[in-house]
């Protein structure tokens, strides 16, 4: 109590500056997930995909993060061990966001995909099992992530083939492909808006006080749909092709109809990502901020500040135009080669997935939804159309992920214990 007392401004600062140095290499890392796959397509230029992805990013992080921050600020230790000396809290979770931000920014200038919900999650395990005992970690908690971590893929890619085979069978193999794709698109444009909008209204919005009930949200969301499709349906039009061209030539201009689509499939899953990824940044940053508000006490009651929200996105913002490029490359391009139909079913599939899983308040890692779904689009061509040796590197680098944040971050928590007291 006295420590929290005595360097509470202090000890705020360096939470600021971590947690922002965290969502810096969220946005650099992480940012491959939300637009890998367009950018991979050829659908738009990595130009085009940062500016989409600081308005979406920013945007996801601010309105709907607040419910999978919960999970990492107060899922997955018990505070109760520790009430009697919450300052090992604020040292915990400082070398938690240190701890991440430091493998990210190696993970991101070598360009692995790695999970920042790896990162942070065996950070402040790390951090709890050295600093108070093993037994001030919520295991049931971790088992959930743990499991949710091989759940996320396989739903991702499954939805993701699911949506590929569905395109190829109403629009693909059809006698007239761009007639059939001018027909189907706006239909997998309307799903696209009101799904997410639809589980944005339903978890995102509680703490901006905008309270409407299972219809109201149902309406607004199928209003928002309907202005997605209507919209990406003119993009559409201005798409043609000469009826005389061969069947190779239709199948292109199908591509071409795909492309402008995409972009409205990367905006959502921007959205998606910011909602939940923001959490593995400012979780941490609220618990030492609600430590040093309430004067020490282990409190759970303290809302959300939306400035914290903020924050958390514009780390994410600066990381994505700083080196965001670098790991964009290995998703978009080294798993399978992506045409923008492939590259706007696995967008849309993670997209789905990670909102959903973002309803649920459990923060699963995006970097496997992501895999997962470009796994999901080249298994629709056969496991040839799949590098398995990209595949093994990235789930290698996954392993390593958890022990090199726990380790790093019990380090540091030693170090700031004894810089404090």
């Amino acid at each position: 109590m006295d420590v929290i007392s005595q360097f509470g401004p202090t000890l705020l600062v360096l939470a600021i500056i971590f947690g922002v140095f965290m969502t810096w290499g969220i946005g650099a890392n992480d940012v491959a997930n939300a637009l890998g796959t367009s950018v991979g397509s050829g659908a738009i230029t990595v130009r085009t995909a940062i500016i989409v992805a600081a308005v979406f990013e920013f945007a996801g992080a601010a309105l709907a993060g607040g419910s999978v921050t919960k999970t990492i600020r107060k899922g997955i230790i018990d505070p109760a061990a520790i009430a009697d000396r919450p300052e090992l809290l604020v040292f915990g979770m400082l070398a938690a966001l240190l701890a991440a931000g430091c493998w990210l920014a190696l993970a991101s200038f070598r360009g692995w995909p790695v999970s920042t919900t790896h990162s942070i999650v065996g950070a402040i395990v790390g951090f709890a099992v050295a600093g108070i005992g093993i037994d001030a970690v919520a295991w049931g908690k971790i088992g959930q992530i743990v499991a949710s971590w091989v759940v996320s893929p396989v739903l991702g890619g499954l939805v993701a083939f699911g949506l590929m085979m569905s395109i190829r069978k109403l629009i693909l193999q059809a006698d007239k492909p761009f007639e059939s794709a001018v027909r189907w698109a706006p239909i997998y444009l309307f799903l696209v808006g009101f799904v997410i909008s639809l589980v944005t209204i339903f978890k995102g919005l509680k703490h901006l006080n905008i309270d409407l009930n299972g219809y109201e949200s149902a309406a607004v969301a199928a209003l928002i749909g309907i202005i997605t499709a209507l919209i990406g349906q003119r993009a559409i039009r201005r798409v043609s092709v000469n009826e005389t061209m061969d069947q190779t030539a239709h199948l292109a201009s199908v591509e071409r109809v795909f492309a402008p689509m995409i972009v409205f499939t990367a905006c959502a899953m921007a959205f998606a990502h910011g909602s939940n990824d923001v959490a593995n940044g400012v979780g941490p940053l609220a618990a030492v901020y609600g430590l040093i508000h309430s004067g020490g006490e282990v409190t759970q009651k303290l809302a959300m500040p939306v400035w914290i929200l903020a924050l958390g996105g514009g780390g994410i913002v600066l990381g994505l135009v700083t080196y965001g490029y670098r790991v964009m490359r290995t998703i978009g391009t080294k798993i399978t080669a992506l045409t923008p139909t492939s590259g706007f079913c696995a967008t849309v599939a993670a997209a789905l997935t990670v909102v959903i899983a973002s309803r649920t308040a459990m923060p699963v890692s995006t970097t496997h939804i992501a895999v997962g779904a470009v796994m999901g689009v080249g298994m629709a061509r056969g496991i040839a159309a799949i590098d398995l040796r990209v595949i093994g590197s990235i789930f290698a680098s996954w392993v390593v992920t958890l022990p090199a944040g726990g380790i790093l971050a019990a380090l540091f928590f030693f170090m700031l214990k004894g810089m404090f007291t």
